[in-house]
């Protein structure tokens, strides 16, 4: 009789335990795992996406400059940065961390990474984009001015002063404070406590990059629109040549404002209200720029002829390599006899292949 009644009181309080769990808390673990796959999914494809651009570009590739190869490169390690640095970091202090504690050194450093890999990724961009402006509409001085020295000095800029800006974030005291958000899984400034380096921050990172982005791309593609009038009139020209322009610096341009814009926006809106947006808003524009990441190997590089080639090529070569009989199964030919193809193809197509790469664009006024 005894053990019977204490086998009913061990239910009950089971069944009370059980019916007791609160529902929000179930709800938030939920979304936290759906969250996390997000970011899983999203790193994987932005690792994969810029390895195989680094399997490319460490070489040369028909049409591309030593100076293209130099500012892809950066832009390739930058968005290498998202998926190799940003992501792991995040995931780590959201799988660790207890909700309950307050903001931690580590947490600071985090957020310090994450602004800086961010803010590196928009400067990259504008240098590519003045890169072209300057291949351009200055053809003949392009060597003078872009030399390897300011190239390379350029680039040391998009590295280097993000985090000179961006320094005070990585202080537990410092002008500016740091929080755990459960809504996007990041550490997050808190935007409000410092409205005026917040401000300072957009003034000095997202509008100088979008403004020189908007000028040069609108500029290449009024120029290359022009041409392409021009070459109109001649039946064969229409035939043969392709809107490169419209193909490449359209997508360019919307998915860099698709991605950054609603990041942007949301941060003045909590610097300048002291609010946060909605839970899964704040999630997708926290994490949109870092799409940008996979959506640059595909406009910068996947849509280019010479690249696609290039990256047959590597696969040819590595799977020769590791397999060869899986090789000779699959038809693969001898590699110097690809590139004995492949170079007489880029030299009888060089001006149509160039107007498709970043740096090369002036082509496209080389008939004007």
């Amino acid at each position: 009789m005894y053990s019977t009644l204490n086998f009913s009181t061990f239910d009950d309080s089971n069944l009370s335990a059980l019916t007791s769990v609160d529902p929000h808390r179930l709800q938030e673990q939920t979304h936290r795992s759906v969250k996390i796959s997000i970011i899983i999914v999203l790193g994987v494809m932005i690792t994969l996406g810029n390895i195989a651009v680094l399997l490319v570009i460490t070489s040369s590739v028909a049409g591309w400059s030593k100076n293209s190869r130099y500012f892809l490169l950066s832009l390739t390690a930058a968005d290498s940065a998202f998926g190799l640095l940003v992501m792991p970091l995040n995931l780590w202090v959201s799988l660790l961390k207890d909700y309950t504690e307050g903001p931690d050194a580590f947490c600071h450093v985090v957020a310090f990474c994450n602004a800086t890999v961010y803010s590196t990724c928009m400067y990259t961009l504008a240098t590519i984009s003045l890169e072209r402006y300057i291949a351009v509409f200055y053809p003949l001085q392009y060597s003078s001015l872009m030399t390897r020295k300011r190239t390379l000095l350029l680039i040391a800029f998009a590295w280097c002063f993000p985090p000179f800006l961006l320094l005070p974030i990585s202080f537990p005291v410092g002008i500016i404070e740091v929080h755990f958000s459960t809504a996007s899984l990041v550490c997050n400034p808190s935007y409000s406590t410092n409205v005026g380096y917040t401000l300072s921050l957009t003034c000095l990172i997202f509008f100088p990059c979008s403004i020189i982005m908007t000028h040069a791309n609108l500029r290449v593609w009024c120029a290359a629109k022009r041409q392409r009038l021009k070459l109109s009139k001649y039946t064969c020209a229409r035939r043969s040549r392709h809107n490169v322009a419209s193909r490449v610096l359209v997508p360019v341009m919307a998915a860099y404002y698709a991605c950054w814009t609603p990041c942007m926006a949301a941060m003045i809106y909590n610097a300048v209200s002291g609010s946060s947006v909605p839970e899964w808003l704040e999630f997708v524009v926290v994490w949109l720029p870092t799409s940008n990441g996979f959506l640059n190997c595909i406009f910068y590089f996947w849509i280019n002829r010479s690249f696609r080639r290039k990256f047959h090529l590597v696969l040819q070569r590595m799977l020769l390599t590791l397999c060869p009989k899986l090789a000779d199964t699959l038809g693969c030919c001898n590699p110097s006899n690809t590139d004995f193809v492949l170079g007489i193809t880029d030299n009888n197509n060089s001006v149509h292949e160039r107007s498709s790469s970043v740096s090369s664009t002036c082509t496209l006024l080389s008939l004007a």
